[in-house]
């Protein structure tokens, strides 16, 4: 099965999309531009952004890079990308 996670070298302008209790730690924003190459930069920037309450949700989170689930933190991420932040979901 081919890897969903799509590849590149350069650091790319990502749009980033919070949902739910990712949100909230956010500080209630729903969408924000971010430069960052990997979700593993994405997720240590947003942190610096956002705060210890947000890094805490996306230990926890999936990612989904334009509509696909991306397991591999350190894929590479085209610019342009979508980033979904999905915390973990109470109740199943």
């Amino acid at each position: 099965m081919p890897d969903p996670c799509p590849r590149s070298e350069a650091e790319s302008v990502l749009t980033v999309r919070y949902f739910a209790g990712a949100r909230a730690a956010a500080g209630g924003t729903s969408s924000e531009s971010v430069e960052a190459a990997t979700i593993e930069e994405l997720t240590q920037l947003l942190a610096d952004r956002h705060g210890e309450r947000l890094a805490l949700v996306m230990k926890a989170a999936s990612f989904l890079v334009d509509g696909l689930a991306c397991h591999d933190r350190t894929a590479a991420l085209p610019a342009g990308t979508t980033v979904d932040v999905l915390p973990p979901f109470a109740g199943g």
